[in-house]
């Protein structure tokens, strides 16, 4: 394959070819296991990515300069953008991912996406994510920033359009909080980010943008991307995979002094009190076997675990999600690689002391890439003994049954949980669990970003009260949300402190006179949109 037959980069505004590729590769059909040769991508060498670093810099002290409004007007055009390309778009995205057209990318994904960017321009327009503070008696004032650089976004590969390098939450947010970025495409669906890439460079030269503002590349060896995260011209890192792949980025960047927002495993632990089994026991199971099925469990808030209480209802439970597994077909897995992944994580649970219950192999006889709809189950006291090891995510259709002996092995399993995007507790709606909740919520509630009662997790509202974020090891940090805005943008700013700076030289929302008449700021201890 000569460099003239590759896929173009994008590369300070302009579609340039790759400058020295590794070599280069092509997508897949995962739902036929064909490999789709249209196209053939580059594997960028350290030209690419160190040509980027520099433009990305350039860009980064434009934008910093540049009106809310401009970046708004960008991420506006660009969701409009994308809009005008949906069916293409989705036509490719599901060629790729052998996700569903209706109703996953077109009614569910493709919305959200164009959604979340229009979201961070709302935020950017009006600027009250800033948090601007002034203290007139100090004349010391403060708000948050662009970092001075641009930022790395790594996106995953089960959601090609609302968690994409190029066009998700992440790089939505970094936008809108005055950053460049730099994405890098996943090798499950590069085309479609490619189409995406297209229109988001429209974007950016019809509003003006500085024309390293929106750079990508599709693929660069491991020890290459890590010399990316660490060098000086990265303003920050944002992750969304493997967990061994985000501690090798957080190991980069703690050795460089970068901030690296990483979202990794969880298995998402679903509490069912004793009240609730009896109550509703079937319909907790059949939520459950759905929630695990849904997107062929490639989910990042996929149940992975269900800790039953102890009681008469029990094994009634266990037998019906035994039944609902062994009745559900294999989905679609997203790469060839996959089956064997999650085989290799099943076989760890059932190492561990996990007993299976259905499924188990991976689905030779499907089309596609697929791994059987596997139940497995262990004592609470087993999973005490191996807590580390049985809570081993599963990225696929997996769920693990623990059956707790006693209500306070209930509490110590909880207790032994690390941390996790979310969790779950479905309790007696006449109130017979209550006092069990009440011990047991706030053991869960310092392991979880997100505590739900009385439905599954895997949905992730695009609100300003979500939390899309955890403890170790879900994310790298417990304080920040990678869905919700404008909370998300405070991981893509640093705080800029003025003292006693002339009032011509501040920042406009950091004036005395409210530069919108609107703007939410803390002044002297009081939010208001008053003047100081």
């Amino acid at each position: 394959m000569t460099a003239s037959n590759l896929q173009s980069i994008l590369l300070d505004g302009r579609w340039v070819a790759a400058r020295a590729p590794a070599g280069s590769f092509r997508a897949f059909d995962p739902s036929r296991k064909l490999e789709l040769d249209a196209h053939d991508f580059p594997i960028s060498g350290w030209d690419d990515l160190d040509a980027m670093l520099d433009a990305g810099q350039r860009a980064a002290t434009e934008m910093a300069r540049l009106p809310g409004e401009r970046i708004s007007a960008f991420l506006e055009a660009y969701a409009a953008g994308i809009e005008a390309r949906a069916e293409a778009l989705i036509e490719s995205a599901h060629r790729e991912t052998g996700l569903p057209v209706e109703p996953r990318l077109r009614t569910a994904e493709l919305p959200r996406s164009t959604g979340q960017l229009r979201q961070a321009a709302r935020a950017a327009r009006d600027g009250g994510w800033a948090r601007p503070t002034l203290d007139t008696a100090n004349n010391l004032r403060s708000m948050h920033g662009p970092l001075g650089g641009p930022v790395l976004v790594f996106g995953p590969n089960n959601f090609p359009f609302a968690f994409n390098g190029i066009a998700g939450g992440d790089f939505a947010a970094a936008i809108a909080a005055g950053n460049p970025v730099i994405a890098k495409a996943h090798p499950a669906h590069p085309y479609t980010s490619l189409l995406l890439a297209q229109a988001a460079a429209e974007a950016v030269q019809a509003r003006g943008l500085p024309s390293g503002a929106v750079q990508m590349f599709f693929h660069t060896g491991n020890a290459l991307g890590l010399r990316a995260v660490a060098d000086p011209r990265t303003a920050a890192v944002a992750f969304t995979g493997s967990r061994p792949a985000g501690m090798a980025i957080k190991a980069a960047a703690d050795a460089a002094g970068k901030p690296a927002y990483l979202e990794m495993s969880s298995v998402n632990p679903v509490f069912v009190l004793p009240g609730a089994l009896a109550e509703r026991g079937a319909a907790i199971a059949a939520e459950l076997a759905g929630s695990c099925a849904m997107g062929a469990g490639q989910f990042c808030t996929r149940p992975g675990v269900a800790v039953l209480a102890p009681g008469g209802h029990t094994d009634a439970f266990v037998r019906e999600m035994q039944r609902l597994t062994e009745a559900t077909a294999a989905g679609v897995l997203l790469t060839a690689r996959a089956p064997e992944s999650v085989g290799e994580a099943v076989a760890a649970l059932r190492a561990a002391g996990a007993e299976l219950l259905a499924g188990g192999g991976i689905a030779a006889d499907a089309a596609g890439y697929g791994f059987q709809p596997t139940l497995l189950k262990v004592s609470g006291s087993r999973f005490l003994e191996s807590p580390r090891q049985l809570q081993n995510e599963a990225f696929g259709q997996v769920c693990l049954l623990v059956l707790a002996e006693s209500q306070e092995q209930l509490l110590r399993i909880a207790q032994a949980l690390e941390g996790n995007l979310t969790g779950t507790l479905y309790s007696d709606t006449a109130g017979a669990d209550d006092a069990l909740y009440d011990a047991l919520a706030p053991v869960l509630r310092t392991r979880v970003g997100r505590l739900i009662n009385d439905r599954m997790p895997t949905g992730v509202a695009v609100s300003p009260a979500q939390n899309h974020g955890g403890p170790y090891p879900a994310t790298g940090h417990p304080a920040f949300t990678a869905v919700g805005i404008p909370a998300s943008l405070l991981r893509f700013s640093a705080l800029h402190s003025y003292d006693n700076v002339r009032p011509h030289r501040l920042p406009p929302a950091l004036r005395d006179a409210n530069p919108t008449g609107s703007l939410l700021r803390l002044v002297d201890g009081q939010w208001t949109t008053a003047d100081a």
